[in-house]
Order: C-alpha cells, then sequence, then structure tokens
C-alpha cells in the first residue's frame, strides 16, 4: 500500500487525490454530498497496488471550483472534464450517493465512457420538488442552516444519522472533519440538485459490469429500494452490507475495499495485475 497525494489538475479547476502507478487501470470514486476526496483514502491506498485509484472533490469541494449552476447534468460534464483531466480512459467508476446519481447520468451520455461501474448507496430517482417526502427530505438538511446553524456544528448530529451499526471509529473522524468542511453554498445548492433527478427508464440501458451496493440500516437509499433497482440493471450484482448506514466505505472499509475487489476479480477484462 501507498498513501495517496492531494494534486491539482494542471488547469487548477480539480483537486483530488490519488494513488497508485499512473499507468495502471483507473478506479475512480466519486463522493457523496457530505463527504470529499479524501473520505475514500482507504480505498485509494488498499487498490494503490492494482490500480491508479482516484478520488476527486467534486466542484466546490475541497479544491475544486464551484459550478456557475450546480445540477446531475452539469456535474456529469464536469467529471467528464476531470477524467480527461486526469487521463483516466475507460475507468471503473464508484460513486456514492450523488456520485452514483452522476455516474448513472454519466452513462446515459455516453454508455462506454467506463469499464465498469459501481452505485453505492444511491438512487435512480429523487422525485418532484413538490412531493411530501421530498420537501421533508430537503428541509430536514437545510432548515438548520436557514435557522443560523453552521456545517461545523451539524456535522456530528449529521454523520450520526446516517450511519449503522458500531461504524469504524477512525471512519466516523474523517466523515465527520468532512462534513463540516462542505461550504455552505456548496452543500445547498448540490442538495438542490437532487430535485428532478429521474434516470429510472435508463437502467435497463445499462451495459458495462455493474455493481449495486446497499446497506440494511441505510434510510437515504434504502435496500429494498436499491434491491428493485438491480432487478432493472442487466447481469448486474447486487450486495446488501447488514448493519450498514449511508457510508460503508467508511462505516466498514474492510467489508466495503473486499465486495469491491471481489467484483472487480471477477470482471477480468477490467481487473488490473495481480498485487
Amino acid at each position: 500500500m501507498t498513501a495517496s497525494t492531494s494534486l491539482k489538475t494542471r488547469d487548477g479547476r480539480f483537486g483530488y487525490e490519488a494513488s497508485g502507478d499512473p499507468a495502471s487501470p483507473a478506479l475512480v470514486f466519486l463522493h457523496g454530498i457530505g463527504g470529499a476526496a479524501r473520505a475514500w483514502r482507504g480505498q485509494l491506498d488498499y487498490f494503490a497496488d492494482s490500480y491508479r485509484a482516484i478520488a476527486w472533490d467534486m466542484p466546490g469541494y475541497g479544491g475544486s471550483a464551484p459550478l456557475a449552476s450546480v445540477s446531475i447534468a452539469s456535474l456529469a460534464d464536469a467529471l467528464v472534464d476531470f477524467l480527461h483531466a486526469v487521463d483516466a480512459v475507460n475507468p471503473v467508476i464508484v460513486g456514492h450517493s450523488i456520485g452514483g446519481m452522476i455516474v448513472q447520468q454519466l452513462l446515459a451520455q455516453d454508455p462506454d465512457i467506463a469499464s465498469a461501474v459501481v452505485l453505492a448507496q444511491t438512487s435512480p430517482a429523487f422525485g418532484k420538488p413538490d412531493g411530501d417526502w421530498q420537501k421533508q427530505f430537503i428541509n430536514a438538511r437545510l432548515g438548520p442552516l436557514d435557522r443560523g446553524e453552521t456545517m461545523v456544528q451539524l456535522a456530528p448530529s449529521l454523520v450520526k444519522e446516517l450511519v449503522g451499526d458500531d461504524p469504524d471509529a477512525a471512519g466516523m473522524v474523517l466523515a465527520r472533519d468532512c462534513m463540516a468542511s462542505v461550504p455552505e453554498a456548496t452543500y445547498r445548492a448540490t442538495m438542490l440538485a437532487l430535485i428532478g433527478f429521474d434516470l429510472r427508464h435508463a437502467l435497463k440501458e445499462i451495459a458495462v459490469p455493474t455493481l449495486l451496493l446497499s446497506g440494511s440500516k441505510d434510510n437515504n437509499a434504502p435496500a429494498p429500494m436499491m434491491a428493485k433497482m438491480a432487478n432493472y440493471v442487466p447481469g448486474c450484482v447486487y450486495v446488501e452490507l447488514e448493519g450498514v448506514g449511508h457510508l460503508a466505505n467508511l462505516e466498514r472499509p474492510d467489508e466495503f475495499n473486499a465486495v469491491l475487489w471481489d467484483f472487480l476479480m471477477d470482471n477480468h477484462e477490467i481487473s488490473g495485475p495481480e498485487s
């Protein structure tokens, strides 16, 4: 294993962390709304022996410049630019939560851009802005900010609500740090970008090896919903992690890494050299 390094693209537009030989196959990680590139350090180090493991800071996060207008489509366009900037050709892409939505949008635009994908604790749709569940979801997350609280103040409770049983202590420290570091404007804009997202019709068109990963204690992307989602993705692998909430790679890094490794090894055309 090698420690990941914090980097910037040449144009200065994106911050990211990476580990592994640049000549190895690219394995790209996309974080969620409360995350950052560094949330994936446990994966960047684990997969560095076989892959060029890369995690971006989504626009507006960490070292990445914000977008003028944030939507799932504009984030997918930014991801294309990022992949070009880091020379990630035909990568495996792992998207968590909104990152998984960005992956779905990317595949809808360019079905062959990835060699395989992982849709981790995500959804094919968020729904209409006037839906009761949607309004409650947004209000629960933005309401405290409207009342004057800060991301630093909110981070401990936000993370606690996301996780399941007996999460990894170090992972929780990192999760809280990532959440606390999200700029309020970015958190608001990215949360609102969820509204109206719906690519359920495109699931049947996904034509690359796909892993769907859920947690049995995940209330944001419930396991039964993801199991149903898996029925529409041709030939996909579906794995549910027992007792895990919404932050699988931080709650149970060893389990997450093992599931991802098995998926990669079962798809020999995309796996890296033996470590």
